[in-house]
């Protein structure tokens, strides 16, 4: 008899408890206990309405092992065909068709439904940043030695009179980790003409005066968010922020950014960013400083058919509305309201220039609490008409303290909070008072 017992545990091992998973779960359950009965392998009988069928037991094992790995990895392709192709060999079989086939039909759709998830993603990324570095092969070749001079990308060699011999990529020190003022061992590159020079082994390190190299800063594993022509970064896959000089940075990003190849940055992809400390720019303008460093290659979540949603009365006619030249960039804005007053409406707005709305309840007095709902925000919009006295000093106090954009709106009107959102956006005054403030429009 066909011996199904280990397949079923490792099924049960590896279903998670979303409903796809339990429903390949169980459809695979069902087929090896309908497939299990009197038999040797490599076959086993199946029982239809009118007659017993013989069924390759190696093509029902193999089934089971493609579904297995997809539960546990949702979108791995070799185990989607692993499990196709088991299926179609099972459908073809006399009478399985005719008794399986809905079921088989079913099944077959979920596995070709089945996609990489963000939590898939990331989960590689940290198996990778876990996993024990291997050994790399002996290279016995003599080098000369050089001392590494770390750049934003890439780094310099350079020999014992302090001068660049080579410039090497990202690509060819990214896993060795280098820092300045390692000692390689290298050789000029004659086989490959886009690399100068190879390293063979690190052999030792020796520490530069800071007036010999510049102090560099990375942010490493940030996510990017947006839409095609609308990229930038803000977090990390831990959730921190971005600072630069303990200011929070929202840092458009493109792939023309990326020396190395024709990669494409798309929403989700994971990236490093690296960028001199003593740069100028970093006061102003961060975006011309940071340059991308590095970007993980890992397969990236199938995007969703747009679902159509029902939209909010307020905002319904938004196309006939004048917009303002503004662009949240998936920033997280803190609506400060009370009691959910207006919330949808207000929420839309903020959907609207694409970011992602945050309700703060103003009538919580609780400084703790309040300061919690805050300090993860990118932006907060105070509406003073439902705030509480002492909320409206916490806001204002906690904005300050973590560097969060702020602007008051002083009405619950769509214009009012519209032109709040623009001004804390753009570095504004935070009240519009009786001064005059140009609002651009797109």
């Amino acid at each position: 008899m066909f011996d199904y017992r280990n397949n079923l545990k490792r099924i049960l091992n590896q279903t998670a408890g979303d409903d796809k998973s339990l429903r390949n779960g169980l459809a695979a359950i069902k087929m090896i206990l309908g497939m299990a009965n009197d038999g040797a392998a490599p076959e086993a009988t199946v029982k239809t309405r009118d007659t017993a069928v013989k069924v390759d037991a190696k093509q029902v094992n193999l089934l089971l092992t493609g579904l297995a790995d997809l539960i546990s990895t949702p979108g791995d392709p070799g185990a989607k065909n692993t499990a196709l192709s088991a299926i179609h060999r099972l459908t073809f079989t006399p009478n399985i068709g005719a008794s399986y086939g809905k079921s088989l039909s079913q099944l077959e759709q979920a596995i070709q439904a089945s996609s990489t998830t963000k939590d898939v993603i990331n989960k590689k990324i940290f198996e990778q940043a876990m996993q024990p570095k291997e050994k790399p092969v002996r290279d016995y070749r003599k080098g000369k030695r050089y001392t590494v001079i770390r750049l934003l990308s890439g780094c310099d060699l350079i020999n014992g009179n302090n001068q660049r011999v080579y410039t090497l990529k990202e690509s060819q020190i990214h896993s060795l980790n280098l820092k300045s003022g390692d000692i390689v061992e290298a050789v000029p590159e004659e086989n490959n003409p886009n690399y100068e020079a190879t390293i063979l082994r690190v052999v030792g390190f020796r520490q530069l005066a800071a007036t010999e190299v510049d102090k560099i800063s990375t942010f490493k594993y940030a996510v990017v968010q947006g839409r095609t022509g609308h990229l930038s970064v803000s977090r990390n896959i831990k959730g921190q922020k971005l600072r630069i000089r303990g200011k929070s940075v929202l840092l458009p990003i493109d792939s023309s950014q990326f020396q190395e190849g024709n990669v494409q940055l798309v929403d989700g992809s994971i990236v490093d960013l690296a960028w001199y400390d003593g740069d100028v720019r970093l006061k102003k303008n961060p975006a011309d400083a940071i340059q991308l460093r590095w970007i993980y290659q890992v397969d990236q979540p199938k995007s969703k058919p747009a679902v159509k949603k029902k939209k909010v009365k307020a905002v319904q006619d938004e196309v006939a509305i004048t917009k303002l030249d503004m662009d949240l960039h998936y920033s997280r804005v803190g609506i400060a309201i009370g009691d959910n007053q207006n919330e949808a409406m207000l929420e839309g707005i903020v959907n609207r220039y694409h970011g992602i709305p945050i309700p703060i309840d103003a009538f919580q007095g609780k400084k703790k609490v309040m300061e919690n709902q805050i300090k993860d925000l990118d932006i907060v919009i105070l509406v003073t008409a439902f705030a509480a006295h002492d909320s409206t000093w916490n806001i204002r106090e906690f904005a300050s303290k973590y560097n969060v954009k702020f602007a008051v709106s002083s009405s619950k009107g769509y214009q009012a909070f519209e032109r709040a959102l623009y001004r804390a956006a753009k570095g504004l005054p935070a009240y519009e008072g009786n001064q005059t403030i140009k609002y651009k429009t797109e």
